[in-house]
Parts: structure tokens; C-alpha cells; sequence
């Protein structure tokens, strides 16, 4: 019998819809917590918790803008209101944003800000009260390549993303005396729909991203969903305010 790491555990998992958030909140359901899907639409949400509860998981869906404090504040009292607690929360909503600099509007700037770190932080803030008071809990911010990489015309993406890191690195020093342990996984290139779409549509090129990957792949969700679950079990409990970079050795190759 596989024995569950996250048995007995509540997770707020936003951008639960797709992607990379969607993995993580069925690797986590497969781990035995009871999982609160995040999403500013419900319809996807919807078949991501039909998908746990086929497997005798459980799921509950919250529609909420994560740049909007009041309505963050909202989902953690009514996910506190089912189960009662909230052991792990995993910031995956997030949206990219490539431009020339000098053609980036204040608003995609805005915007880029408002969801990637503002509603970051606004989860962090409302859910870290709740295991502050009983000094217990795992948070996982979803990072970037951006956040320690320089590539053009992502000024937008790369400033909430690095903005990212230093917050994970911030919370994890103030709260972990507290019990409460904050981290931050930075995937590289990973094949979601909206690389999919990417590429369907001629804006990206895989063959230079995967020649550089000494992995020689692209990498799948589930590359993620497997950390995702370690950072918020209690195998990584002596782990405080890291970033782990998966990338299939992207970032660190050094040839042409």
C-alpha cells in the first residue's frame, strides 16, 4: 500500500484549471489531501475536481480573481468554513507576458504585477495567518526561469517573477520559526496548453529550447507535480525558503 504524504491535509492550489497548477492539485489529491481548486473560471475547475473525485479524492471548486485581496480573503474563510484548516497552499495562477519594453502598455505591466505577485502575496498573507496561528503549514510559490534569468522582452514577467523569489525568500525567514515553511519551484520550458499554443501558432520554436535542454526534452507537468508534492510533504521539512529550479539542466548548460 503507497502510503500517502499529504493524508489528512487541506490545499488551496490556485490556477488549478490548467497546466501546471492542474497537475499539482491531482498529484496532491493522489497524496490524500483534500484539495480547493483556484481559478477565475469555474468550467475548468469543474473537470479537474470531477477527475480527483472519479478516484475517490476530494475537491471543492472557488472562482476568484487573485488580484482582487477581498476576494482571496474570501475563498481562505470559505475553504476554512468546509475543512476546518489549511495545511498547503501552491501559488500557480499566473499569466506570461512578452513584449518589446519599449511597447509594453502601464496596463500588461500592470497586469503582469497584479496576478503573477500581488495575488501571490495576497494568498501567502491570508493563508499564512491561518497556519501561523497553528504553527503548521507548507507554502510552494510557483517561480520562473525569469526569476534569476535575463531573456528579452519579457521586462513585465521577469520583474513579478524574480519579485516572487525574494517573497518566498522573505516569508520563509519570518515565518518558519513560526512552523509554516515557504518555498518556490521555478520550472523552465514546460509543455502546457499554452505552449501548445505557442507553437501551434508559430510564436515558439521548441528546436533551440530542447538542443539547449541537456535533458534533450521539453519538460511535462508532471515534472513539476512530483517536487510540488515533496516541498509540501514532510520530507522536506528541514527545506526553508529555497528555489528549486527544474529545467532539464537549461539554465546551468554552458555550450553553444
Amino acid at each position: 500500500m503507497h502510503m500517502q504524504r499529504l493524508s489528512g491535509r487541506t490545499a488551496i492550489i490556485t490556477g488549478a484549471g490548467r497546466g501546471i497548477g492542474r497537475a499539482i492539485a491531482i498529484a496532491y489529491a493522489r497524496e490524500g489531501a483534500r484539495v480547493a481548486l483556484v481559478s477565475r473560471t469555474t468550467d475548468e475547475l469543474e473537470g479537474v475536481a470531477a477527475e480527483i473525485r472519479s478516484t475517490g479524492g476530494q475537491a471543492q471548486c472557488y472562482m476568484c480573481d487573485v488580484r482582487d485581496s477581498t476576494a482571496v480573503n474570501a475563498v481562505v474563510a470559505a475553504v476554512l468554513a468546509t475543512w476546518g484548516t489549511i495545511d498547503a497552499l501552491v501559488n500557480s495562477a499566473g499569466i506570461p507576458m512578452v513584449a518589446p519594453t519599449v511597447e509594453l502598455s502601464d496596463e500588461r505591466w500592470q497586469q503582469a504585477l497584479d496576478i503573477n505577485l500581488n495575488g501571490t502575496f495576497f494568498f501567502c498573507r491570508a493563508v499564512g495567518a491561518v497556519m501561523l496561528e497553528k504553527q503548521f503549514g507548507t507554502i510552494v510559490n510557483i517561480g520562473s526561469l525569469h526569476s534569476f534569468q535575463g531573456i528579452p522582452m519579457r521586462a513585465a514577467y521577469a520583474a513579478s517573477k524574480g519579485a516572487v523569489l525574494q517573497l518566498t525568500r522573505s516569508l520563509a525567514t519570518e515565518w518558519a520559526p513560526h512552523g509554516v515553511r515557504v518555498n518556490c519551484i521555478s520550472p523552465g520550458w514546460i509543455r502546457t496548453p499554452l505552449q501548445d499554443s505557442l507553437v501551434a501558432q508559430g510564436k515558439l520554436d521548441r528546436t533551440p529550447i530542447i538542443a539547449r535542454t541537456p535533458a534533450r526534452r521539453v519538460g511535462e507537468v508532471a515534472d513539476i507535480a512530483g517536487p510540488a508534492v515533496f516541498l509540501a510533504s514532510d520530507e522536506s521539512s528541514f527545506i526553508i525558503g529555497e528555489q528549486l529550479v527544474i529545467d532539464g539542466g537549461w539554465g546551468i548548460y554552458g555550450f553553444l
